[in-house]
């Protein structure tokens, strides 16, 4: 408790901007809904600002800006990004430093993107959340660098109505098709989470459309069990740590 009260203290009240960020780094895309935006340490619309020293700063972990600029990453990642809803730690911020210490990475490039109470149909093709995401994964190779993986955490959404569960691992394979062909990159590495959660009762539905996912060079990552910071619904901020460390190894374990 006393290096994370300390971290906190550490942290910038602002994000120090980079001017020319280093053409070598590798790019991941954070999408998806809450549990990816990051509720950790969230009761109600208040942010316990708790910051663990796996999701501590890092000069070599930069984010894109709702601004479009880079700058030095820092919790809460999604901040400005799911900017009507309080955010808290996520699993980003463990994911980069997890990499870093792997000694494999010299600079991380995260791209928030993931919007809170969000169903898989909010990111269809023409919608103003995939068009922005498209645009933000771009933007982020404007510098240089290349796309490492998209990093999708969603589903909770579409866990209330049968038609939306159903519907998941259609909308999911094509969101994943869709992504290749607007970014030029045929062989995209996405990385999707199981749930862990669900807010209705088709939970069980779209975690096996999950599981199901049969596209090449889309890797699962299972979050049942992590445990919940309202007991219902979102990863608790140790939880996110977790889930960070396992993101971070499905991706060194993938093959490139």
């Amino acid at each position: 408790m006393r290096r994370m009260l300390l971290l906190l203290l550490l942290l910038p009240a602002a994000a120090a901007a980079v001017s020319l960020p280093p053409s070598n780094k590798v790019v991941f895309i954070l999408g998806g809904q809450s549990n990816m935006a990051g509720r950790g340490g969230v009761v109600g619309s208040h942010w316990d600002g708790m910051v663990p020293p796996e999701c501590a700063p890092n000069p070599s972990i930069l984010r894109l800006s709702p601004q479009l600029r880079w700058e030095e990453a820092h919790e809460p990642l999604h901040n400005g990004i799911d900017s009507n809803r309080t955010c808290g730690v996520g699993p980003g911020m463990s994911f980069a430093n997890a990499l870093l210490r792997s000694g494999q990475f010299p600079v991380i490039g995260l791209v928030p993107c993931a919007v809170g109470g969000t169903r898989m149909a909010d990111w269809a093709k023409g919608t103003d959340l995939y068009s922005d995401l498209v645009r933000r994964s771009r933007v982020a190779l404007e510098t240089g660098g290349r796309i490492g993986a998209v990093l999708w955490y969603q589903g909770e959404s579409d866990t209330v109505r049968w038609a939306d569960a159903n519907e998941y691992a259609r909308r999911m394979a094509m969101l994943v098709r869709n992504l290749r062909a607007d970014l030029a990159m045929p062989h995209l590495l996405l990385i999707q989470v199981g749930l862990a959660s669900g807010l209705g009762q088709y939970t069980e539905v779209v975690r096996e459309a999950q599981k199901g996912i049969k596209l090449r060079n889309v890797r699962f990552v299972d979050a049942k069990g992590l445990p919940l910071e309202d007991g219902h619904l979102h990863l608790s901020t140790q939880a996110q740590v977790q889930l960070g460390h396992m993101l971070a190894q499905a991706y060194l374990n993938y093959d490139r």
